[in-house]
């Protein structure tokens, strides 16, 4: 990958699950950001991936918070480098339960403020470090210690939550695609202010599906549409390859809710409401994209 730090900033025998993406995600953030890091993590998976103290397989400087206050930190951090004259990167690397839900708040309000920094959400789409629990993101159909019926709600969404704060740069991506992630972090630390990335995070423990299956479980996720990928810069839209080629021709969305243990009982009506969504939301980010909404 062009462009990328040749060092590894995340070191082998972590404490990830097997077929973990959130930690391959963390690998490609950390190569792009180089060496000049700072990574701000609340409770989330990532606070244990590290490895038990005194030891850890981070090779940069992580401080771990408490779940609501990651934003929070990071704000405090970026104004502290500011005003040393440094332009070290802060990153706050949140999963979706510190996002979505719990730590919304800091985080509106650090982007509104116009923080310098990247805020990354790994979404495993539920609360991975605590047992697999429903988040706000966790999608509608899906199994999870506390929906042992499947979720009866829908997804929040927070990119157009993420967009109303009309943000120089945000992006979404996905594990299976690292090139289109690097890039896309390239790009947003080389822009000044806020900057906001929500990256799908496959999990294969939660998801319930076998660890080898971790690339083509995120690519079946894209390719269907259930995931898409772009840029916005402030109000502008940027569509990504394969999400365009997800529009043209999508996969059948049944394949990739099969690969997964936690739709094991979905009904098809639940499958017709998804794929409404679905086509509801392409046909907005294709709008956007061509200026005609």
């Amino acid at each position: 990958m062009s462009g990328t730090s040749a060092s590894e900033y995340i070191w082998k025998c972590t404490s990830a699950c097997a077929g973990c993406s959130s930690s391959l995600i963390l690998r490609h953030v950390l190569k792009a950001a180089g060496p000049d890091t700072v990574l701000v993590v609340p409770a989330c998976c990532t606070s244990v991936l590290q490895g038990v103290w005194p030891n850890t397989s981070f090779n940069i400087p992580v401080y771990n918070v408490a779940f609501a206050a990651a934003a929070a930190v990071a704000s405090g951090m970026a104004a502290a480098f500011e005003s040393m004259g440094k332009n070290t990167n802060v990153i706050a690397y949140a999963g979706d339960g510190g996002t979505v839900d719990i730590g919304i708040q800091a985080l509106s309000g650090a982007l509104e403020r116009g923080t310098n920094f990247l805020y990354i959400c790994y979404d495993n789409e539920a609360y991975g470090n605590t047992g697999m629990q429903r988040s706000g993101s966790t999608p509608l159909g899906a199994r999870t210690t506390t929906t042992p019926g499947g979720k009866t709600h829908v997804k929040k969404d927070l990119d157009r939550i993420i967009a109303a704060h009309h943000l120089p740069y945000m992006a979404t991506a996905c594990s299976a695609y690292p090139q289109d992630l690097v890039k896309k972090v390239e790009k947003a630390l080389s822009i000044k202010g806020p900057k906001f990335m929500h990256i799908l995070a496959p999990c294969p423990p939660g998801w319930r599906y076998d660890a080898s299956q971790t690339i083509e479980v995120g690519k079946m996720a894209v390719k269907t549409g259930i995931w898409a990928m772009y840029e916005r810069e402030y109000d502008s839209l940027t569509l990504s390859g394969p999400t365009k080629a997800a529009m043209i021709k999508p996969a059948p969305l049944e394949d990739y809710l099969k690969m997964q243990g936690r739709f094991s009982s979905i009904t098809e009506d639940t499958i017709r409401v998804i794929r409404g969504e679905i086509e509801r939301n392409l046909r907005h980010l294709k709008a956007e994209a061509e200026g005609t909404c």
